[in-house]
């Protein structure tokens, strides 16, 4: 499975790239704001500061959401740099841009997924990647990982070559569970990411290691 971060902090995705294991970057608006880039030129040169550290894809969102808008955002972001993914909200429109960009041979991600048939259709639309929102469905009490699960089963049944992005990762279960049912990639916080290298008995062990070690050469 390829691990994602969601951030548009530069020092978190240079962290996780650092690590070894950072395969892409997703992000959108509101990540955006969080880190107080705002007005257009300032978020096109974030997303190339952004694909200068990551080797991978790097979801940029595109925030018109009629066919022409969204196609003529898109152009502008994929020219940006070649690891640029075009990110698409699953909407009519949104369908009918990603079909344009399958197309073009423009690759695509698309966000906001909460059911398997607006899976199946970005899948038939060509969409590159989609994002199925688990933590978000998890919030309305409705099984995140259940939907991931029923997408994996009808992406296999028909060959589609659509990568299940599993978005809204909130902890490091979230992404052993992903890693179970089949999602091709997995995007959440770097708590989320360092969260899986943790276990108490591992801190014992490594603690009894260097104490031994210590009367050993004392």
């Amino acid at each position: 499975m390829k691990f994602f971060i969601d951030t548009a902090n530069l020092q978190e995705i240079q962290e996780a790239n650092d690590m070894g294991i950072l395969d892409g970057v997703t992000t959108n608006p509101s990540l955006m704001a969080k880190e107080g880039i705002t007005g257009l030129n300032n978020i096109l040169n974030h997303y190339v500061k952004i694909c200068e550290i990551v080797d991978g894809p790097v979801s940029a969102e595109v925030i018109a959401t009629d066919f022409e808008g969204m196609v003529r955002e898109g152009e502008v972001l994929y020219d940006l740099h070649p690891n640029i993914v075009v990110k698409i909200p699953m909407i009519t429109e949104g369908i009918k841009a990603i079909r344009t960009f399958s197309q073009k041979n423009i690759p695509t991600n698309c966000t906001l997924i909460f059911s398997s048939g607006q899976a199946l259709l970005a899948a038939k639309a060509g969409a590159t990647y989609i994002s199925p929102f688990l933590g978000r469905l998890d919030d309305v009490s409705s099984d995140g990982l259940a939907l991931i699960s029923e997408i994996r089963t009808i992406y296999d049944n028909y060959a589609f070559n659509t990568q299940i992005l599993a978005a809204s990762v909130r902890h490091p279960m979230h992404i052993v569970h992903c890693a179970s049912i089949g999602a091709d990639v997995m995007t959440g916080p770097l708590s989320a990411i360092k969260a899986l290298a943790k276990h108490p008995l591992t801190d014992i062990g490594l603690q009894q290691f260097l104490a031994d070690h210590a009367k050993g050469n004392s």
